[in-house]
């Protein structure tokens, strides 16, 4: 079965920073395009970044842009979404996405319906 595990999430002040994982099983991580999207309560998912599987060509949300990075390694198995400079705005669950043998290997949708596998979620709050 494919799973999809995050990390790392947790309470961190405004102005800190979080390093997010996500680890993959159960698929062919090389040949999936990977996303990492967050959800506040009340609010629709929303793209945070993307990155291809091939060149690791990455795709940023303007609201994290500049903030963020999105990285992976496929002999772990395993991307990332390291976030300084962070805001109450970013409190959300943070959920990463996988999609096998995306079209254009070298880009990652940014749309949550283009991914076909998502993880738990992993809670970030961000204090005032």
């Amino acid at each position: 079965q494919v799973q999809l595990v995050e990390s790392g999430g947790g309470l961190v002040q405004a102005g800190g920073s979080l390093r997010l994982s996500c680890a993959a099983s159960g698929l062919t991580f090389s040949s999936c395009a990977m996303g990492w999207f967050r959800q506040a309560p009340g609010k629709e998912r929303e793209f945070v970044a993307a990155i291809s599987r091939s060149f690791a060509m990455t795709s940023y949300a303007d609201a994290i842009k500049g903030r963020s990075t999105i990285s992976r390694d496929n002999a772990q198995n395993t991307v990332w979404l390291q976030m300084n400079s962070l805001s109450p705005d970013d409190t959300a669950v943070y959920y990463c996405a996988a999609r096998p043998t995306y079209s254009n290997a070298y880009e990652a949708p940014t749309k949550p319906d283009l991914y076909d596998y998502w993880g738990q979620g992993t809670q970030v709050t961000v204090s005032s």
